[in-house]
């Protein structure tokens, strides 16, 4: 993995932290020296992984549960992210959902609650670190979106729809906060072979139309997500703003 001297001692924040492509950008950038807080629910895997670097050897990162789908609890997490460093220097709104469901079966509530977990944080981290970002005149915000809406997938229209609206939110923040030194990307990941992707949805059969669909004939791992991330955090990207990157081993 390459180094990144300007991630140094940043604060950087991930929503999501505790498992899959989160898990594994919470490590790259506390490899990278930064400081690193992590946002989830939960608790067991979280601790587990803070253990896991404290092993490591780096300064481990700090944990706080937080229940993203309210913004009550958001805004507390931020204000006590705020009070211990503060700064935030780098936003990662990585957390998301995306448990299949039918176009029959989806409520009012339901979509409410895939909207909430999926889109609705991405806006309220990046409302509650911006202050901070401005004072600074600096930062970097990375959205997770995915290639689903580009596919397009099917089984899960109210998820696809909230990775859609990612890449819209990216742009206008981009062009919102480009005068003080903000900048706003979006990464879009295929199907990247995590844990949960392994016990839920990664058949054989379905790996085997992945590997089909890709240029690349292998499954993409969550530590090269979290190679693309670290870049976009770094000064080496700081011309780099309002654009969408896919990391899906030629799927799109």
């Amino acid at each position: 993995m390459a180094s990144y001297p300007s991630l140094r001692d940043r604060v950087v924040v991930v929503t999501g932290g505790a498992s899959g492509i989160g898990e594994a950008i919470v490590e790259a950038f506390a490899l990278q020296e930064a400081r690193v807080v992590f946002l989830d629910v939960h608790d067991s895997a979280a601790n587990q992984l803070v253990r896991k670097l404290e092993g490591a050897g780096v300064t481990p990162p700090i944990y706080v549960h937080c229940d993203l789908t309210e913004a009550a609890a958001i805004k507390a997490s931020i204000e006590g992210i705020l009070e211990q460093f503060d700064t935030v220097d780098v936003l990662v709104n990585n957390a998301g959902n995306d448990t299949r469901h039918s176009i029959e079966k989806v409520t009012s509530e339901y979509w409410d609650q895939v909207m909430a977990v999926n889109l609705k944080h991405q806006f309220f981290m990046a409302q509650g670190v911006i202050p901070s970002m401005k004072k600074a005149g600096r930062g970097s915000i990375i959205n997770m979106s995915s290639i689903s809406w580009v596919i397009p997938s099917t089984g899960l229209p109210v998820y696809v729809t909230a990775k859609a609206a990612i890449v819209g939110l990216t742009r206008t923040l981009a062009h919102e906060l480009g005068a003080h030194n903000i900048r706003v990307n979006c990464v879009m990941p295929g199907a990247i072979q995590t844990k949960r992707q392994e016990e839920l949805w990664f058949t054989e059969e379905y790996k085997a139309e992945i590997v089909a669909r890709q240029a690349l004939k292998r499954l993409i791992q969550p530590h090269e997500v979290a190679s693309l991330v670290l870049f976009l955090a770094s000064d080496d990207s700081s011309a780099i703003t309002n654009q969408n990157f896919v990391i899906d081993g030629g799927w799109v």
